[in-house]
């Protein structure tokens, strides 16, 4: 095990790292601008140590291809750094990636460049809210084009299980898939605590908002969102909900068509693999309600053009990347901006525009969520227990994944006008 300790008189980390091979040492230079200012510890470490993968990915040549070792590898860094940052980052603490060469080249499949994914995540702490793509908790990048998930270590075990595959089959439709775009999964350790961290692109888009969500299953059982939930600002409905509020996605018939396509590849991908529980997370954003909203925004802000507190103009702040790159969304700042109901297909992949003639504008986000669910013994008991209560031919949400399939895919196959 190698230890770097302090050189000089810079106050630079106390680093262990645990290679997988021979020993290596390692020198850190130390920041020179403080870009991890989360309050939350484990953020702090997240952004470190996605920083610092990035970096170091970048100087490792791209493999001509990836090998099954690649599926299994993974990256640990420790540090014992008592000085160094310490208003940002806790004394010690643990990095983990997995499977870097993958998710690196996932990455590009999905055509995100490592220095916007750094960008995106390292810039500016990630903020709660992820807009219901799935259970657990949710953080969305500052620029909102990533979701972090929370998610256990099963789910790791369950990502390594499905990883090989997954990329198989992002590699076969060239990364035209409604699936959850996995962009890299880590693992950070802060006072002997491991919190397990998956980044995904954000399903929803990072400028237009969302004004009604549902989460659809083809379950019509106990498929209700609840009085709590209704409640919410922006709640989450459900496949009953769907029904009730007469719900309908209007888009052209060629559009349809590529959707159930993309739908039904992957959904063949995810029998396949027994996994079932996913979910159809269906976004919609109202056009006319979006431009009535920045209307009345516009008067607000056009009353309140007062002075800026003490005289000056605020100055952008640039973090330690200068003014570039910019994250994924920054490049859009710099083309010609966009009008209402506007998107740029290469950020927001998983949105479609209404069709013309339909009743109203509005654009469609559409994408799977919670694809990690192995059909096990769990569900197995699940469904025993649902069948005893509810009989055996009821709809429930815990049957065989190609039941769980076929009922899915009727579903969605009619929610369309």
């Amino acid at each position: 095990m190698a230890s770097v300790g302090n050189s000089g008189t810079t106050s630079s980390p106390m680093v262990i790292l645990v290679p997988k091979t021979k020993t290596k040492k390692k020198h850190f230079v130390q920041q020179k601008v403080k870009v991890f200012r989360a309050s939350d510890p484990v953020l702090s470490v997240f952004m470190w140590g996605v920083n610092h993968s990035i970096n170091d990915l970048s100087q490792v040549p791209v493999p001509v291809m990836l090998l099954p070792d690649d599926f299994k590898a993974n990256t640990k860094i420790k540090v014992n750094n008592h000085l160094f940052n310490k208003e940002n980052l806790p004394g010690h603490f643990k990095f983990k990636e997995y499977c870097p060469q993958v998710f690196r080249n996932l990455r590009e499949r999905f055509g995100i460049e490592d220095l916007d994914y750094q960008a995106s995540l390292a810039r500016s702490p990630p903020v709660k809210g992820g807009e219901g793509q799935g259970e657990g908790l949710l953080l969305t990048s500052y620029d909102r084009t990533l979701v972090v998930k929370q998610i256990s270590s099963e789910d790791v075990e369950n990502m390594h299980n499905i990883l090989s595959e997954y990329h198989q089959h992002i590699v076969k439709c060239h990364g035209s898939t409604l699936l959850p775009q996995f962009l890299g999964m880590y693992r950070v350790s802060v006072e002997n605590e491991d919190t397990y961290l998956l980044v995904m692109r954000n399903m929803f888009s990072h400028r237009l908002v969302v004004h009604r969500k549902y989460d659809l299953k083809g379950s019509l059982v106990s498929r209700e969102a609840s009085d709590k939930e209704k409640v919410k600002e922006l709640p989450t409905y459900k496949d009953v909900d769907f029904r009730n509020n007469m719900q309908k996605v209007y888009v052209s018939e060629d559009q349809k068509e590529k959707i159930l396509e993309k739908l039904n590849r992957d959904v063949e991908f995810l029998v396949k693999l027994k996994i079932m529980d996913y979910s159809l997370l269906l976004g919609i954003h109202d056009v006319a309600r979006a431009e009535r909203e920045e209307e009345e925004t516009e008067e607000a802000s056009f009353e309140e053009e007062a002075e800026p507190e003490n005289g000056l103009t605020p100055t952008p702040v640039v973090g330690s990347y200068g003014t570039s790159p910019e994250g994924i969304a920054g490049y859009m700042n710099s083309c010609k901006p966009l009008g209402p109901g506007e998107f740029d297909p290469y950020i927001d992949v998983y949105a479609i525009k209404s069709a013309p003639g339909a009743p109203q504008r509005e654009v469609y986000f559409m994408g799977l969520i919670d694809v990690l669910t192995h059909y096990d013994t769990k569900k197995k008991a699940a469904h025993a227990a649902k069948t005893v209560k509810h009989g055996a031919g009821a709809e429930i949400s815990t049957v065989h994944p190609e039941q769980y399939a076929k009922r899915f895919r009727d579903f969605i196959a009619n929610i369309f006008a």
